[in-house]
């Protein structure tokens, strides 16, 4: 998988912006959840490229908005995405892996160890039902569930000028209008993923200040 995904995962870290170097410890990451995906079915995409397009580049392609947080809540993260891709190119960042599904958070902090991701922590929970010791800086989701119920499950978590950095492909208005109380837009970012034609946006979510 190494040697075939690399000259396409290398152009694509350039393209982001980001050093060539993380294709190493990307591809590392892709083989093994193609490894495990073959008996525990984590995703549906199959095909390498398609997943190293789809799930590593989209994950990166909001990797400057949280290069200058701490803390990062990845709610209901699957096989860890964007979490996993985030915490490799961001080490200084610390992100939380919150998943409920039992084999997906065993995949996960199998994924933790073989990786040596020390900037990685799982959560094996429902978000509704995670109370860690500290609040977040911010909670990221991906192909979740809606702006407002993302909310609903997790705005406990960010702390008090915290926010939710969502992951949507087309801009989800009616959900923008349909934000709860004490969260508003702080702003909506067009994102370009490298090998991807779909559309693809960033939505910042902070809580107003009473």
């Amino acid at each position: 998988m190494h040697d075939t995904l690399r000259p396409a995962s290398e152009t694509g870290l350039t393209q982001l912006g980001l050093p060539t170097a993380l294709a190493t410890p990307l591809l590392d990451y892709l083989a093994l959840l193609a490894r495990w995906n073959a008996t525990y079915n984590l995703t549906a995409i199959r095909d390498p490229h398609e997943m190293l397009v789809k799930h590593v580049l989209d994950s990166l392609a909001m990797q400057p908005f949280v290069g200058a947080l701490h803390s990062l809540a990845d709610l209901g993260t699957g096989p860890g995405l964007p979490g996993i891709p985030l915490a490799i190119a961001t080490p200084g960042l610390h992100v939380t892996l919150v998943e409920s599904n039992g084999k997906k958070a065993r995949f996960l902090r199998e994924a933790v160890r073989q990786l040596k991701l020390g900037n990685v922590s799982v959560a094996e929970s429902r978000i509704e039902a995670f109370q860690p010791g500290t609040p977040f800086d911010a909670i990221t989701a991906r192909a979740l569930a809606t702006l407002p119920l993302i909310l609903q499950l997790g705005g406990h978590l960010p702390g008090p000028a915290g926010h939710l950095l969502a992951m949507k492909g087309a801009l989800p208005q009616d959900e923008i209008d349909a934000l709860p109380a004490g969260w508003q837009v702080a702003g909506i970012h067009t994102l370009q993923v490298p090998g991807l034609a779909a559309e693809r946006h960033l939505v910042d979510i902070v809580r107003t200040q009473a």
